[in-house]
């Protein structure tokens, strides 16, 4: 039996087709349409002959052998209480495939619709021991992420997310089957407390425990005497902790695979250790080190130190946003801006703050205009109940060195707790894209689409303490960043155009004299909407239209003062989408740009 550990001090015109943004059907299964025809009387085989026409319309066959290609077969199913007709094909289809299909199908004009007969299951709950008990920071509709209803989109198969931290229990029963084989990069053996400063194969967590001995205190400062954490093997649990085995909890991404990278041992890990490990993570090289065979998706790293970020680690994030891998980061512990801690004031991160089952700021967590999200990293203090206090995941019990105790599971609280959240989403949004034929995000594309899909939250934040752009939501991720684009060929597309979230600021903007950028923002009637630029250099206009882009001539409203301190402020919003054009009136940076409601 695996203990169950106690409570751990702080961690760092609507179109004709019905699109679908998951799986159509099992290989096994087949896959059926549904086709309502405006004329209802026309014959069956007549229908299947239009169906077939579109497949061959749509590059979509049977199979090849060589050169020739077997036509796809249709067979009629029945005709539906309202009308439409099922239609099965004789095969499954990819998601690029369907679409393709049911596109030329609906330019038919003798159909009225097309959709997928697309198959429902039970929403099913996790059969982890300690899952419905412990687990609230996954389920809970105020302070969860609602990752259940994601799991039947995805589960992060085929995503690596790389866990830079203390290493790895690599026995650990719920962890073991889904861990890649790691890396070891402390160069220091009092640190790392091997026998050599060397690097070296695996990711062992070997134990942080301190004992406050004057030796330690002369060689890592006055840390005190503490227990080994087993951080790392926390932070992997939240990420792809073994799910649905019949034992202890649940992962985020529980199909991914996790990477630990080992920086951090007892007095914490150093600047130029943890640099090279991002880089290798990434995919990139470091000497000494052979290349990494599973280069990361996604990049944790829930940990940090005093100061802003400094230049070797702002290089090496820089090249692992580069080399495509999002790099997430934990806002920091002293309830204090984040502006003054390093990783969490690096550009090129997804910076996360922490919220309890309240959906509160968690008195602990960093805030500032450089947190980008927040998500579950345990209140402590919003609830009497211990399992709510707490986030739970993988643990051991033991004091000092990993054959000291037993494999346990544990609750503990930081923002340490919410980057994993954040970054084991990032990898079911990889996961999906790249199952369905799309290219995965870039590291960029993947922190506009978790903010913009982020819940509200449900308490109001104090404008001096703010968390980001609200709490992470999973499913809310994966459903935008599989929706169709829109297809002019077909439907009324709007102007492309950046997304602005609610009360969070889009800072560095920087343009030439005569550029123009826009930006979208989804407003709600009733209250008042406020329209801002600040700060920097130069000259810069706003104009804002609803339901189209702006021109500088024509425009719902504009504020053109001279500089950058421009507002726009419409009392009566309606509902819907306001389109804003930022235009440099001359030469402008460094300005900041917000939509407050």
């Amino acid at each position: 039996m695996i203990a169950m550990g106690g409570p751990a001090a702080f961690a760092a015109a609507p179109d004709k087709t019905v699109p679908v943004a998951h799986p159509y059907a099992n290989p096994d299964m087949g896959a059926r349409i549904i086709v309502k025809y405006r004329d209802a009387s026309g014959s069956n085989a007549a229908k299947l002959t239009s169906v077939r026409s579109a497949a061959s319309r749509a590059g979509v066959v049977q199979g090849r052998s060589g050169t020739t290609a077997t036509p796809l077969a249709v067979s009629f199913v029945r005709k539906l209480g309202v009308g439409a007709d099922v239609i099965k094909l004789s095969r499954s289809l990819s998601e690029a495939e369907m679409t393709n299909l049911t596109r030329e199908i609906a330019a038919d004009a003798a159909v009225e619709f097309v959709q997928v007969d697309r198959r429902m299951s039970r929403l099913s709950t996790p059969n982890d021991q300690y899952y419905a008990t412990y687990q609230w920071h996954f389920n809970n509709a105020v302070g969860g992420i609602n990752v259940p209803t994601a799991w039947d989109i995805s589960t992060g198969t085929g995503a690596v997310v790389a866990d830079l931290d203390t290493g790895i229990l690599p026995a650990h029963p719920d962890m073991s089957a889904n861990l890649l084989p790691g890396y070891d990069f402390i160069t220091d053996a009092y640190v790392s407390r091997r026998a050599t400063d060397d690097r070296v194969p695996g990711a062992l967590d070997y134990g942080d425990w301190t004992d406050g001995s004057q030796a330690e205190i002369d060689y890592c400062g006055d840390v005190g005497a503490e227990a080994s954490s087993w951080h790392g093997t926390h932070t992997a649990g939240t990420i792809a902790e073994m799910t649905n085995n019949s034992i202890g909890m649940a992962g985020v991404a529980h199909n991914a695979k996790v990477l630990p990278v080992r920086v951090l041992g007892r007095c914490g890990g150093y600047t130029s250790d943890i640099a090279d490990a991002i880089i290798w993570a990434s995919g990139g090289t470091v000497a000494g080190v052979p290349a990494n065979a599973n280069p990361a998706e996604v990049i944790n790293m829930s940990l940090g130190g005093g100061g802003a970020c400094d230049t070797v680690t702002q290089a090496a994030i820089n090249t692992a946003v580069a080399n495509g891998t999002v790099v997430v980061v934990s806002a920091g512990n002293s309830n204090a801006n984040a502006a003054n801690y390093s990783p969490a004031s690096c550009a090129n991160v997804i910076t996360v703050g922490a919220t309890g089952i309240k959906g509160a700021r968690a008195y602990y967590s960093n805030y500032g205009a450089l947190v980008d999200i927040s998500a579950p990293g345990g209140g402590v203090t919003d609830s009497t109940v211990n399992a709510e206090k707490y986030v739970w995941q993988a643990g051991y019990n033991g004091t000092t060195t990993p054959t000291s105790g037993a494999y346990s599971y544990m609750g503990m609280a930081g923002t340490s707790m919410s980057a994993p959240h954040v970054s084991g989403v990032a990898a079911l949004v990889q996961s999906a894209l790249i199952a369905g034929g799309k290219d995965p995000l870039t590291p960029a594309a993947m922190e506009a689409l978790l903010k913009e899909t982020a819940r509200a939250f449900p308490v109001t934040i104090p404008a001096a303490t703010p968390i980001g752009a609200g709490i992470l939501d999973a499913r809310a991720a994966l459903d935008k960043a599989l929706e169709e684009p829109c297809d002019p060929a077909t439907e009324t597309c709007g102007p492309v155009a950046t997304p602005l979230v609610n009360k969070t600021n889009v800072t560095g903007l920087s343009g030439a004299a005569g550029s123009e950028s826009l930006y979208s923002f989804q407003a709600t009637a009733g209250s008042v909407l406020s329209i801002m630029t600040l700060g920097g250099t130069g000259n810069v206009g706003l104009y804002v239209s609803f339901d189209e882009e702006p021109t500088t001539s024509s425009a719902d409203f504009t504020s053109v003062r001279p500089g950058n301190s421009e507002t726009v402020r419409i009392t009566a919003p309606q509902a819907g989408t306001y389109y804003i054009k930022l235009v440099g009136n001359g030469a402008y940076s460094g300005v900041t740009l917000v939509a407050r409601q």
